[in-house]
């Protein structure tokens, strides 16, 4: 029945669903420092995934005991059982989430991905390559990547942008200056590696994967200019 369905729902969830991350540690071992703005960027994305993963945890633990009726079951919970039924995101992890239109089963998968990479970066340093789409608000990674350039090079952040330039080894060194991302998608065109520019699509191909980009910072007045 139902709520045999959404129990089962709830724990696969919850089986080897990854621990919070330790904010405190990750501080001491990142802490903030003028001439690196990622130490902080880390630290508030940690901050952000743990408040996802609160949600998520302990609303599916309050699910499972409102249905063995040890707790009274709430007008939100009631809700977010019928959404986990119909394999959708529930409404109240969306208010803590990074915007996502995927549905439950993919939702889990992607986040867990997302985990992984923060997790990687706490253990192993700053990453060479950065999966841009799986920031929680992309927005502050790259004001931290350009705010790092103006500090080093002492020059107001509002007079720099990001000029762009594909990568093509798999495995690069981090840059001097900038930043390596992947994890874009081109629709409607793809790259040619041998012309280096947009390509037309392939036959019945709408998405495919971006290359690698190095996010280069300079000044807004010294940016290469296309045709």
């Amino acid at each position: 029945g139902f709520d045999e369905q959404v129990k089962m729902i709830c724990n696969s969830i919850l089986k080897g669903f990854p621990e919070q991350f330790d904010t405190k540690t990750a501080e001491e071992k990142y802490p903030v420092v003028y001439n690196e703005s990622m130490n902080t960027v880390l630290t508030q994305e940690l901050t952000r995934f743990n408040h996802l993963s609160e949600v998520i945890v302990s609303s599916l633990n309050e699910i499972i005991k409102a249905m063995a009726g040890l707790v009274l079951m709430s007008q939100e919970l009631e809700q977010c059982t019928h959404e986990l039924f119909d394999g959708k995101v529930p409404t109240m992890w969306k208010d803590k989430s990074y915007p996502s239109l995927k549905p439950l089963a993919g939702y889990i998968k992607d986040l867990k991905e997302r985990l992984k990479f923060f997790d990687k970066w706490l253990e192993n340093g700053i990453p060479g390559i950065f999966w841009i789409s799986g920031f929680h608000f992309t927005q502050g990674f790259l004001t931290g990547a350009l705010q790092n350039y103006a500090r080093k090079y002492v020059i107001a952040i509002d007079l720099i942008d990001f000029d762009y330039e594909v990568i093509e080894a798999e495995e690069p060194p981090a840059p001097e200056d900038g930043v390596n991302i992947q994890g874009l998608f081109l629709e409607g065109c793809k790259y040619s590696v041998e012309k280096k520019v947009l390509d037309e699509s392939d036959p019945k191909v709408l998405f495919v994967e971006s290359p690698m980009i190095w996010l280069k910072p300079c000044k807004s007045d010294e940016k290469k200019v296309f045709p």
